[in-house]
């Protein structure tokens, strides 16, 4: 049976705004996210996903007041990510009515805390989110880098090594950000996308970089896939959700189509 592949907008909050930038700075305002995610519910989004952009960067933890705005105006599944250290707080927002949660700064410092969580919650309620990069070959570095704290701290661990990590200690899905194509509408890390995704068994989620139709398509055939997060094209209006089920119904992709 084929797998459905999901798109998911992607809102990265910062205070308390739904904020988009490229290459994870010069943010700008796009929208409340209640309201937002009740647009995106209505155009056929198959699940949300949440961040707190600068929780983890600034040491706090993630914001709850926005969280329960949210949810209350969300029909399909949401993930809340973004300075997320504790299973208390995994807790917190489950009650109030997060669906999955994802773990990226505090699941590098302690991968037994995804494990924990897993064996807690399921682990199809656990998602990793990975932010990473690529190295110049003459920079001595790992080819793709792991970076943290909302794409601003470099690790020096080698992503394919983390990633098989993350799917050791029974996380559901990897969520793959490329800090290199984030908000740049140049197209997905393919290259990235399709090395991780050869190498783990379970779900990768792309991100960072769509621009247009052709680019979910390659990300899906050419990157390996599971599924498609996106936000620029999306908050700014460039591209809608039914737009891109179409396209890739219409490109052989099996996707959730609201007539289904």
């Amino acid at each position: 049976m084929e797998t459905v592949v999901k798109i998911i907008p992607c809102l990265d909050i910062q205070n308390g705004r739904v904020v988009k930038g490229i290459n994870f700075v010069n943010m700008r305002d796009a929208g409340d996210p209640a309201e937002t995610a009740a647009a995106y519910c209505q155009q056929g989004a198959d699940e949300l996903v949440f961040l707190d952009i600068d929780a983890s960067s600034v040491g706090r933890s993630i914001h709850m007041d926005w969280v329960k705005a949210v949810a209350a105006r969300t029909s399909v599944p949401l993930i809340v990510g973004g300075g997320i250290s504790t299973t208390e707080q995994m807790e917190s927002l489950f009650n109030m009515g997060a669906t999955r949660i994802s773990l990226n700064t505090a699941a590098v410092g302690d991968p037994n805390l995804v494990h924990k969580a897993a064996r807690l919650y399921g682990p199809e309620r656990i998602i990793v989110a990975i932010d990473g990069r690529k190295n110049p070959p003459e920079s001595g570095l790992h080819p793709y880098e792991v970076l943290t704290h909302g794409g601003q701290k470099a690790t020096g661990i080698n992503l394919l090594d983390w990633a098989r990590m993350v799917e050791f200690t029974c996380a559901g899905a990897i969520l793959l950000t490329s800090i290199d194509t984030d908000g740049t509408q140049n197209g997905y890390d393919i290259e990235m996308t399709r090395t991780v995704a050869e190498a783990v068994n379970i779900p990768v989620i792309a991100s960072g970089g769509a621009g247009k139709l052709e680019h979910f398509y390659e990300a899906v055939v050419e990157g390996k896939a599971s599924g498609l997060l996106a936000a620029s094209v999306f908050h700014f209006g460039k591209i809608s959700i039914p737009e891109v089920k179409a396209y890739l119904k219409n490109r052989g992709i099996p996707v959730i189509l609201e007539t289904q």
